[in-house]
């Protein structure tokens, strides 16, 4: 008998349903208490092809028939799952997933080993599953040899970063996109497959993981790859950037690009200062080594971006850095992260980071890029300390010590006043040469020094105005653009004189 919801079902189809359920919410198997309301819904859309059957309609607690929405329950029933899972982490990738999966039996296995070899045009992948045969493909620019294949998921696995090996995998998961990609295989084909290579006897993924994330909620077992045999890892994983930043409709995070760009960036300058050769080793000669020797077709400009990448990696991913773990892994803060990599590099870093290759000879105690570094790591623990600790992601909207971090950190404030706090820390310190004033870090600071810039951190925290109840002059100032606000922020008395010890 054809059924639809938009009647009431009958005492004797309840009973039907909750036979083959069980009473139990369809959205998470919880039990449904007998005091507790039964709502009833479609399993798939009948828009979505569900049919208006019995046997595609489930019971529901009250609390998640409301939640859902208009979703499907099943679809609802993966977003609730898909939130569990986002909620174990914030830097997520495949391999996550694939552990997350694994742990409910949802798949049997991930990243079983395989032996590759091959002849006469073949490509033989052995593994515990089985013997496959592919043809090879080879790459008409690189020489590079390749195949596609169809892979069942025990033979797959995420190509991270993992045991002090540089993995190619360019992004976390997202999300909405996992969400969405799932919603639209339900009834959409896949039209390209994922992209891999084989590493350590495994066929771990670099490109697609999103893809593939989706297609293992949908329920697929196997998955479409293309993957490369024994690429130059290098020039693969300068490709795969390019893919997801320079030419991709959806851009790289700015945190993961610090991430990507800066891990490369670090391994190649610690193969640089290795080389034994007489040439005296400085920033400035490795970006032209990198020019001269390893890839002469990358720009300048390209090149000064991983630099940059790679100093902000190593300030941010340093395991000292207690504001770290407030900066948000996307290009937007969030209740439990509300800093992002591009606030905090049009702040500290804009003020207090020389981000040029030096020519300082690196092994010469002219060179302080590692005093600079670390100073960066205590100036931002200082205001950790001093304010951000202070820091609940679940306090409402009306909290004072909220309202007043949020005026403190926020985007333009946060650039605007850092200008302000750059100015005084050089007139504390004496910093008087205008070289010298581009990088006031690059330095070695005395505990002394450090007491004058703590003093100032406390006298910028503590400025009257952070303070102003809600709806205040400031509040609609935060939001005119970084000059009009930093000469308000003057007009109203936060001048580096102030800093350094004038009254308000």
């Amino acid at each position: 008998m054809a059924i639809t919801l938009k009647r009431q079902l009958t005492p004797e189809e309840k009973t039907v349903i909750l036979q083959r359920h069980g009473r139990v919410c369809f959205a998470t198997g919880h039990a449904i208490a007998e005091e507790e309301s039964l709502h009833f819904d479609h399993i798939r859309a009948f828009e979505l092809g569900g049919r208006s059957e019995l046997d595609n309609i489930a019971p529901m607690c009250e609390h998640h028939n409301k939640a859902k929405g208009m979703l499907p329950l099943e679809d609802f029933r993966v977003k609730l799952q898909l939130q569990e899972f986002f909620a174990t982490g914030d830097r997520l990738t495949l391999k996550n997933l694939l552990l997350f999966l694994k742990s409910r039996n949802q798949i049997p296995g991930f990243g079983a080993h395989c032996v590759i070899t091959q002849n006469d045009g073949k490509v033989k992948l052995e593994s515990a599953l089985g013997i496959f045969t592919y043809d090879l493909v080879q790459c008409p620019t690189t020489g590079w040899k390749y195949f596609y294949a169809t892979l069942p998921v025990e033979l797959i696995d995420s190509d991270d970063d993992e045991d002090h090996q540089f993995g190619l995998q360019p992004r976390f998961l997202i999300f909405d996109k996992v969400f969405d990609l799932f919603r639209h295989f339900l009834n959409h084909p896949v039209l390209q497959p994922s992209i891999g290579r084989i590493a350590d006897g495994k066929v771990v993924l670099f490109d697609g993981q999103h893809k593939a994330a989706a297609l293992l909620w949908v329920g697929r077992k196997k998955f479409e790859c293309k993957v490369y045999i024994d690429p130059d890892l290098r020039v693969l994983n300068q490709t795969n950037i390019s893919a997801h930043d320079k030419f991709a409709q959806t851009r790289f995070f700015a945190s993961v690009m610090v991430l990507k760009l800066g891990g490369q960036f670090g391994k190649d300058f610690e193969d640089y200062k290795n080389r034994e050769d007489q040439e005296i080793k400085s920033e400035s000669g490795f970006l032209a080594y990198l020019e001269r020797v390893q890839d002469p077709t990358m720009t300048r400009a390209e090149r000064n971006k991983r630099f940059r990448s790679y100093l902000f990696n190593a300030i941010l991913e340093d395991g000292d850095n207690r504001m770290a773990k407030l900066i948000s892994t996307g290009n937007r803060g969030s209740n439990e992260r509300p800093l992002t990599v591009d606030m905090i590099s049009k702040s500290f870093f804009a003020n207090f980071l020389n981000d040029e290759p030096v020519g300082d000879n690196l092994a010469s105690s002219a060179y302080k890029r590692d005093h600079e570094i670390n100073n960066n790591i205590r100036l931002m623990n200082l205001f950790y300390d001093l304010s951000l600790s202070s820091w609940n992601p679940t306090a409402s909207a009306n909290d004072q010590t909220r309202i007043k971090l949020e005026r403190i950190y926020s985007s333009k404030s946060i650039m605007a006043w850092s200008e302000i706090f750059k100015s005084a820390v050089c007139a504390k310190l004496d910093i008087i040469d205008e070289d010298d004033r581009t990088r006031p870090f690059y330095r070695e600071l005395s505990e002394a020094e450090w007491e004058k810039i703590k003093t100032m951190t406390s006298r910028l925290l503590t400025w009257t105005q952070w303070s102003s109840p809600p709806n205040s002059e400031i509040d609609s100032q935060l939001s005119t653009s970084k000059t009009v606000l930093k000469a308000w922020f003057r007009e109203k008395g936060l001048t580096p004189g102030y800093l350094m010890g004038a009254a308000e």
